[in-house]
């Protein structure tokens, strides 16, 4: 049997502000591509299927497009919710799609999942488990007990509902295994977002020990094997969703496994999507025009962060805006904004009222006008949270 595994495809999101709709919708395009010059016999979605409880219409409509059309030889697809996934909505049209031999699995469940291959006429049980946040399953895991005791408490049920999520497993079944979770040991990025509190809803590898040939799982966004029992890994996201991804290499993850036997892996690669990358320059703002002139990274969302000894004024950052409309990030460094950002630290002074004095220095007595100064606030702000962001994650 051939399995397709992917997941993470975040239907809906931007990036501050500029939508990956068409993006997404080559994404569509070359995985059925690939399902079909493949000859897969079964898809698995991993979740997150939508970036949000409550995807816009164009990402819903690319989500049941892509269902219809990855299903249309008859070919089985089995979906489960992830973190960001409202799980009645993904399951809400089950009755309708059915028959189409897609399965949707929206809540966490003691019931396995069993389809069936047309072309080879095996047959497949999976012990799908979508997103289990203690809200899911219904029940307060370790009361008011400290991180370790919570981690080892979660461990512990996840464990017993993947046993029994495989207990139809048998010899003459391909035996599968697929939830959206985080499991210690694997490499996060940003955008995943977790929503946990610290690392507390981590999953030991050896909850996952349900006598599965391949476990397929979904919420980190970069391709990678997990250690444990059988083949675990997570077959990452499909575009670069934050640019701590820039430079990330996406892909789908093939498997071919018979009963019985061991699972041989496929990283396919994607060609879809704009890449994120990340330009440093030491040289100021005529290095940065110098690499727009010979077309440095044509097509890509740039996180431009340059050293500068003068202030940048507004119509230097409008200017390097119209150069390029994939420019999303862009932040001055300033030496001396450095050291006196360490100063007002101590001191406490606004930091609005620290740039206008620097301003003032640099430009020798003018006055930052409240555009600029509100600018500078929010990169500031967005210094702030994307740190804040690195430290949960």
């Amino acid at each position: 049997m051939r399995i397709l595994h992917t997941g993470d495809w975040h239907l809906g999101r931007t990036l501050e502000g500029r939508s990956r709709q068409k993006e997404q919708e080559q994404f569509v395009d070359e995985l059925v591509m690939i399902a079909d010059s493949s000859g897969a016999d079964l898809i698995l979605m991993a979740g997150d299927v939508y970036d949000s409880v409550n995807p816009p219409a164009a990402a819903e409509q690319l989500f049941y497009e892509a269902a219809a059309r990855l299903t249309a030889g008859g070919r089985p697809l089995v979906v489960i919710s992830g973190n960001h996934d409202q799980p009645e909505r993904v399951a809400s049209v089950s009755p309708l799609v059915r028959r189409q031999g897609i399965t949707l699995v929206g809540m966490p469940t003691s019931e396995p999942v069993t389809v069936h291959a047309a072309r080879t006429g095996e047959v497949a049980k999976i012990a799908a488990l979508p997103y289990p946040s203690e809200a899911r399953l219904g029940e307060l895991l370790a009361g008011d007990s400290g991180e370790a005791e919570l981690r080892l408490a979660y461990s512990a049920r996840v464990g017993r509902l993947m046993n029994l999520l495989g207990r139809e497993f048998t010899p003459q079944t391909v035996n599968l295994a697929m939830s959206h979770i985080y499991v210690l040991g694997g490499v996060e990025s940003d955008s995943e977002r977790p929503i946990q509190v610290g690392g507390a809803y981590t999953v030991d590898p050896s909850a996952l020990s349900c006598g599965a040939q391949y476990t397929a799982l979904g919420h980190l966004h970069r391709a990678q094997r997990v250690k444990g029992e059988g083949m675990i890994r997570y077959s990452g996201s499909p575009l670069a969703y934050s640019f701590s991804e820039a430079g990330q290499a996406k892909s789908v993850a093939m498997i071919d496994v018979a009963p019985g036997g061991e699972p041989v892996f496929e990283e396919i690669y994607l060609s879809c999507g704009r890449p994120l990358v990340n330009w440093r320059s030491a040289g100021g703002l005529q290095e940065v025009y110098g690499w727009l002139d010979e077309g440095r990274d044509e097509g890509a969302f740039i996180d431009l962060e340059l050293r500068l000894t003068e202030a940048m004024s507004m119509n230097d950052i409008q200017r390097l805006r119209k150069s390029r409309e994939g420019i999303v990030h862009i932040r001055p460094i300033y030496p001396q904004m450095e050291q006196e950002l360490e100063e007002m630290s101590r001191s406490r002074m606004p930091v609005q009222e620290l740039f206008r004095r620097f301003y003032q220095r640099q430009t020798g007595g003018a006055e930052p006008d409240d555009s600029l100064i509100e600018l500078f606030l929010e990169l500031a702000e967005e210094e702030r949270h994307e740190a804040a962001e690195g430290e949960e994650n």
